[in-house]
């Protein structure tokens, strides 16, 4: 028997021929995680992705030559493409006339043009989205709020996470630009549920992007993925969503997958149990694989983390791991320790405080070592 559910009265939002929001079926999406400048692999990636059933695809643009590697993706596929500005957010006007749908991050807009103000950015991003038929994605992020709202709430970051979100929303509105979603997303999902409810309390006609960020491998961040959306899908909210997993490229297809068995489950009035020790004990969160990962080993090490801590279960910590210097500095501060991978060498921290540098090689060494300190410290 499906469950009748009561949806959240949001406005549609066009990306090309996908309806968001309105009362449509909840689309699902993924992101590629090859490097946009392998065209060839990224093509496959996103055939993959498309046969999988994804609605959506996402690929992070960070350079011109990653732009001049989307133009040519552009040409041979016909994929509803979502591009993630990440921190050059002046390349807009170039990505604009090849996707569909443009993310930003209000965290990011800071970086550049600094003699700006955040609504003049914004306002011309929605000019050029406006004038290439693009709808437009806030992105808010528990790692990397705007620094304005963060000094406004400097003891709550979920109350500065939402304002953000409610602040953009705001601008956009201001602005006559009405095609846009939001996402507001944690590694907690009790967080997410949380921000998403209260936002959606306060605008309730805005379309919302479910996630919660770095979830982490299989099964672990299906798990934590699906409390979150059980207890918004069935209260109706969310009107598209992403399962962010730490895999290996060719399994980037688990997304889509986990997505669609998540929302047939919550409609069929199927939840599941979630025993009362999880999320009790260690917790690993790293981040979903994806483009901006400035060294594939980095989903391996999120592995070999994992089985390295398995003695640690019953603790109380969080390991962070995050694959690029986008999540890595921010995303990284709130955990016991943390592992923000570069190129080549992986940081190590303990909380916002560096511990040092080492090879992919080193740095499980050094990470039990540190890790045992710490449990010793609760112990004593």
């Amino acid at each position: 028997m499906m469950m009748q559910i009561q949806r959240n009265p949001t406005r549609p939002v066009m990306v090309r021929d996908l309806q968001i929001g309105g009362g449509a079926p909840i689309s699902v999406q993924s992101m590629t995680a090859t490097r946009t400048q392998d065209i060839e692999a990224t093509l496959t990636q996103i055939q993959a992705l498309e046969t999988a059933g994804a609605d959506l695809i996402r690929i992070a643009i960070d350079n011109k030559k990653d732009l001049e590697a989307l133009v040519e993706i552009r040409k041979q596929t016909r994929a509803r493409l979502v591009v993630d500005l990440q921190e050059n957010y002046p390349l807009a006007e170039q990505i604009a006339p090849h996707v569909d749908k443009i993310r930003y991050n209000p965290g990011h807009l800071h970086h550049l043009e600094r003699d700006k103000s955040i609504e003049d950015k914004v306002h011309w991003l929605a000019d050029i989205a406006g004038g290439n038929g693009c709808a437009l994605r806030i992105g808010v992020n528990c790692g990397s709020v705007a620094p304005d709202f963060l000094e406004r709430f400097p003891d709550d970051s979920m109350e500065a996470l939402i304002a953000s979100t409610l602040y953009h929303a705001g601008l956009l509105d201001s602005f006559g630009f009405t095609s846009f979603v939001v996402s507001l997303k944690d590694s907690d999902p009790a967080k997410v549920v949380e921000a998403n409810r209260r936002f959606a309390g306060e605008r309730p006609d805005v379309p919302i992007h479910l996630g919660v960020t770095e979830a982490g491998m299989p099964p672990d961040g299906i798990i934590k993925t699906r409390i979150a959306f059980e207890q918004l899908l069935s209260r109706g909210i969310g009107d598209t969503l992403r399962v962010s997993l730490t895999v290996p490229n060719d399994r980037k297809r688990e997304e889509i997958s986990a997505g669609r068995s998540i929302i047939e489950d919550v409609y069929a009035g199927k939840f599941r149990s979630v025993p009362d020790f999880f999320g009790k004990g260690l917790n690993i969160i790293s981040c979903p694989s994806c483009s901006r990962v400035e060294n594939e080993a980095f989903v391996e090490l999120a592995q070999q983390v994992k089985d390295l801590t398995q003695y640690a279960a019953s603790h109380r910590l969080t390991i962070a791991v995050m694959g690029c210097r986008v999540n890595g500095p921010g995303e990284t501060d709130d955990a016991d320790l943390g592992l923000w991978c570069g190129p080549t060498h992986v940081n190590l921290k303990k909380k916002d405080v560096s511990i040092g540098s080492y090879t992919y090689d080193e740095v499980l060494e050094k990470l039990k070592e540190e890790l045992d300190h710490l449990i010793a410290l609760k112990a004593g």
